[in-house]
């Protein structure tokens, strides 16, 4: 299998849309096809993760997710590792604007 770059979703629970497609639910955490664990190192099969190739991990920091979300949680530590931690006018080079003498 090859080892794609964009981060696909792995979570504890499933459910089905209205179109017939599973849909992740629980806890989501970021894993990378063709790889055993997610990326912030929790292993598949051991935390009994269902993986779902087909959904992206798209998920930022300030996404608020109500009682009515299939999704009830979302890793910190995944959002870390895939550089979504942070605003992205935030990633721009740190500039010194008032110099020392």
């Amino acid at each position: 299998m090859r080892i794609s770059s964009a981060p696909a979703v792995a979570a504890s629970s499933e459910e089905t849309g209205p179109d017939g497609v599973r849909r992740p639910g629980g806890e989501v955490h970021a894993w990378l096809p063709g790889q055993n664990q997610t990326l912030c190192g929790l292993p598949l099969s051991r935390a009994g993760l269902r993986r779902f190739p087909h959904a992206r991990f798209d998920y930022s920091p300030t996404d608020v997710l109500t009682a009515a979300d299939a999704v009830g949680h979302v890793c910190p530590r995944c959002l870390a590792a895939t550089g979504r931690s942070r605003d992205r006018r935030q990633r721009q080079s740190w500039v010194r604007t008032s110099p020392r003498p």
